[in-house]
């Protein structure tokens, strides 16, 4: 697997479920390690072949401006939903910590790790057949 990564991707947004989070941007750092089973690019030297990191850092800023969520699980969780659906990873990891959110700690946060679900493969006649009879219908 070839893994393309962006680290200590930093923005500023309003998140939270404090009061004082609510009315004010705060900062958030992002890690995105997103990867591909084989990147084409190695063989084609070609953007276009792999996932364009430049592309899922302009994706990022967008998300912090347009957002309504409150929660990092669920921030992370809309970041690994992109990297997968708009940049066709298969596995991504996306790490999102808010750097000294509280005066004794340096940062606190959410890590998670999702991965595309199966590609459906083409149903030949006898397995279309099988299908049928799995969900209780039996065919002609």
């Amino acid at each position: 697997m070839d893994v393309i990564f962006i680290e200590g991707f930093v923005g500023h947004t309003v998140i939270g479920i404090h009061e004082t989070e609510l009315h004010r941007t705060q900062p958030l750092v992002i890690g995105v390690h997103a990867g591909l089973a084989r990147a084409r690019a190695c063989d084609t030297d070609r953007i276009a072949d792999t996932i364009d990191y430049g592309a899922v850092c302009e994706r990022l800023r967008r998300l912090m401006a347009e957002h309504k969520l409150q929660l990092l699980e669920a921030f992370a969780e809309t970041i690994a939903d992109i990297v997968i659906r708009e940049f066709g990873a298969a596995w991504v990891r996306v790490k999102v910590a808010k750097p000294r959110k509280f005066d004794d700690v340096t940062a606190v946060g959410v890590q998670i790790e999702r991965r595309a679900p199966p590609a459906k493969e083409h149903l030949t006649h006898s397995g279309a057949v099988l299908h049928l009879i799995g969900s209780g219908m039996v065919p002609g």
